[in-house]
C-alpha cells in the first residue's frame, strides 16, 4: 500500500457548532477559571511503572503545596492500590478543608457504588460519570445503538444521584461527559451527555 502524496485529504474538517447567539466570545474573564489537576491520573496512566500509593500520595501532597484547590485523585474502581490510595487521603484528614477531591468512574452500578465507597467520610467530592459514545465503540466494544447508548448515560446519572442523596449534606459537584466525544459527531453526544442526562428529583425521570 503506497503513502498519500497528501495525507491529510484522509480527515475531515470538524462540524461547525451553530449557536449564533452565544455570548462568551465577547466577555472578559473578571475571576479565575476553576483549574481541577488531572496529574494523579493521567500523569499516572503515562508511566511505564506507574506510581504505588506511597508516591501518589507524595504527588498529592505537592499538588496541595503548589495551591491546587481541585484534584482528581483517581479511579478507585480500577483496582485495590486505587481504592486504598483515595480512602486513605480522606481517613487520614490529608485533604485540606478549601481542597475539593475528585474521582472518575464508567457509567457502571458496580463501579458508581465502589467509587462513592471510597469518599466515605469525605466532606466535599466530585464524582466524575463518563461512557463511550463514539461510533467505534458503539458497533465493536457496545454492540448498541446511539439510544441504548444514551440510555447508559441516563442510567449512570440517576444511580449517580441516588449515591449522593445517601450522602448529603455533601459539597461537591456530579459530573456526567462522553468520552470519545469528538468522533460520534456533535448531535450524538450532545444527546448522550447534556439533552437525556436530566435525572430530577423523582426517580422515574
Amino acid at each position: 500500500m503506497t503513502m498519500l502524496a497528501d495525507p491529510s485529504i484522509k480527515y475531515r474538517a470538524f462540524p461547525q457548532v451553530d449557536l449564533p447567539d452565544r455570548q462568551w466570545p465577547n466577555r472578559t474573564i473578571t475571576t479565575p477559571p476553576r483549574w481541577l489537576s488531572t496529574d494523579l491520573r493521567d500523569g499516572n496512566q503515562a508511566l511505564i511503572d506507574p506510581m504505588d500509593a506511597e508516591k501518589k500520595t507524595r504527588f498529592f501532597d505537592l499538588l496541595v503545596k503548589v495551591g491546587l484547590k481541585e484534584i482528581e485523585v483517581g479511579f478507585p474502581s480500577a483496582g485495590a492500590t486505587e481504592f486504598d490510595f483515595i480512602s486513605g487521603l480522606v481517613r487520614s484528614g490529608r485533604i485540606p478543608d478549601d481542597v475539593m477531591i475528585q474521582v472518575l468512574t464508567q457509567s457502571r452500578r458496580d463501579l458508581i457504588e465502589k467509587s462513592f465507597e471510597s469518599l466515605e467520610g469525605a466532606p466535599r467530592a466530585t464524582v466524575h460519570l463518563y461512557n463511550a459514545v463514539s461510533p467505534a465503540w458503539r458497533r465493536i466494544v457496545f454492540g448498541m445503538s446511539r439510544e441504548e447508548i444514551k440510555q447508559i448515560a441516563v442510567t449512570g446519572a440517576k444511580i449517580l444521584r441516588d449515591e449522593a442523596a445517601k450522602r448529603r449534606p455533601r459539597d461537591g459537584d456530579d459530573v456526567t461527559t462522553p468520552h470519545g466525544a469528538a468522533s460520534p459527531g456533535i448531535e450524538a453526544a450532545i444527546a448522550s451527555a447534556c439533552s437525556s442526562v436530566n435525572p430530577g428529583p423523582s426517580s422515574d425521570r
